[in-house]
């Protein structure tokens, strides 16, 4: 890859001289080519993928800037994004990863209740994004039952009947949206800025024992939605759980609704990675709607 257009990019954004010495391919990413870009004292973290993906890195490069701001968990900061000839890419603050321990995980459960405690004016974003490569809507309104609705489970059935999902999913998938007031009873979800992807593969440690979150979907929804993905796949302490909620207590409904949130997010394996997923999202379906007939 030549790697001096980017560098180039580096050195206007930070109005420094950045002399490369070495980059090299770093492993963890299903959706991009990831590396570490290393100078005489300084380093940078870059993600790469095709040309027309320059949107999807502007949208992160926004979430984070965002996620930054709030002065909560640590966020990897932003320095450029754009285009060469062949690729897009998205430079990055590099950041080194220690390891976690009981404090971390105690820091990251207070300060992601922290964030979600910041409130925000609308559900949905001021752009839309992807999750994962995945375009994700975030048009606004001021209803998160619609929002959650028609931009979230719809959209993904809508992406899932286009690939040839039809049938029990789809009329599952009907029967739920049409029933999913039935969940939010006595309920009120306020707006929150989230993360919107995170899964323990999206956090981690720094060398000073600090947490971070990186590889965001933002956009402004029930802090729920975030808290049900730390659990679909593991990797989050009980410290953190508990740190978090004696800061932000959680509704007692949350124990039912975060299945609904994550089906979101199986629904998306399904869409990105096929139908080994169609099983697990059928059952999900069913399970969410004998809690409600």
């Amino acid at each position: 890859m030549n790697w001096q257009p980017i560098v180039e990019q580096i050195e206007i954004a930070t109005s420094s001289v950045f002399k490369l010495e070495d980059a090299r391919s770093l492993a963890g990413g299903d959706i991009n080519s990831a590396y570490c870009l290393h100078g005489a004292d300084k380093s940078y973290f870059v993600k790469s993928n095709h040309a027309e993906t320059l949107d999807m890195f502007a949208a992160e490069a926004a979430g984070l800037t965002e996620l930054v701001a709030t002065r909560t968990v640590r966020i990897p900061r932003p320095v450029v994004h754009g285009k060469t000839a062949a690729h897009a890419f998205l430079v990055l603050e590099y950041i080194e990863f220690g390891s976690s321990s009981k404090a971390s995980n105690r820091l990251f459960g207070q300060q992601l209740a922290l964030l979600h405690q910041q409130p925000q004016p609308y559900f949905g974003w001021h752009r839309d994004n992807t999750i994962g490569s995945t375009p994700q809507p975030n048009t606004r309104d001021d209803d998160w039952i619609e929002f959650w609705r028609t931009q979230r489970l719809q959209n993904q059935l809508r992406l899932a009947a286009a690939k040839g999902h039809r049938g029990h999913l789809q009329a599952k998938g009907e029967q739920l949206c049409d029933k999913l007031a039935s969940f939010f009873d006595g309920y009120h979800p306020q707006p929150a800025l989230l993360h919107g992807d995170l899964w323990g593969g999206n956090a981690a440690t720094d060398k000073q024992g600090n947490p971070v979150m990186f590889d965001p979907a933002c956009y402004y929804g029930d802090r729920e939605a975030d808290l049900a993905m730390t659990e679909l796949f593991g990797g989050f302490s009980p410290d953190f759980y508990v740190a978090y909620r004696d800061i932000y207590p959680v509704d007692q409904g949350y124990a039912t609704r975060k299945m609904l949130y994550n089906l979101y997010h199986i629904l998306n394996h399904l869409n990105l990675f096929g139908s080994g997923y169609l099983r697990q999202t059928e059952t999900m379906m069913g399970s969410l709607l004998s809690e409600i007939n």
